[in-house]
């Protein structure tokens, strides 16, 4: 079989050249591949422990917390933790709303030396209120993140812990603790009544 050569292009019976066009190929070429049209689906290819998607980010108009500013009584075992240690409340905070990227003694520790040393931890915990927003699709009141936390940093912290708490996660069991947590009741509520398993 003879290929046309490079210099020789195709004519039309009347002599006239007719230049390559795509949806006319010219036979004796190879012809390149088709394009693929759709929509590329990226698969989780990591092993980082994902939320579960009931937790996930809701987009549209931002939800109300759950809790107020100053509604400490509403958990006193976390408010008086706060108080007296908020490095452990802004730790555990810190580690869900990371998804577990951070732990909660980095965090803590990070934060306790900028409270003795510096006396600015409030500019390192609002940036974890806004993850927190992000994550729940939260709005932003009573003010902004930097000015609740400068002004009532206790009362913030213990409106985000709380906030985890009332979304189903328990802070004090860390971002795995809380996968296994989900994971052992899912089964438990898929898992057949003892009576039905044991008739098979």
């Amino acid at each position: 079989m003879q290929y046309p050569s490079v210099d020789e292009q195709p004519k039309h019976a009347g002599g006239s050249h007719n230049y390559h066009n795509p949806s006319h190929p010219i036979q004796g070429y190879p012809q390149p591949a088709a394009a693929v049209i759709g929509v590329p689906v990226y698969n989780n290819t990591n092993n980082y422990p994902q939320m579960p998607l009931q937790h996930q980010r809701q987009r549209g108009h931002p939800s109300t917390w759950t809790t107020g500013l100053c509604g400490c009584s509403e958990d006193c075992s976390s408010c008086c933790l706060t108080c007296w240690c908020p490095c452990i409340t802004f730790g555990q905070i810190a580690e869900i709303a990371d998804s577990g990227s951070t732990s909660c003694g980095v965090s803590g520790a990070l934060y306790a030396l900028l409270l003795c040393f510096t006396g600015c931890e409030c500019c390192y915990s609002c940036l974890y209120r806004n993850k927190l927003r992000a994550k729940f699709n939260l709005e932003e009141k009573p003010c902004g993140d930097c000015l609740v936390h400068c002004f009532c940093e206790c009362c913030a912290l213990s409106q985000e812990y709380r906030e985890l708490k009332n979304r189903g996660f328990d802070p004090s069991l860390g971002w795995v603790g809380n996968l296994e947590r989900q994971d052992q009741e899912a089964r438990f509520a898929t898992a057949p009544p003892m009576g039905q398993a044991m008739n098979k």
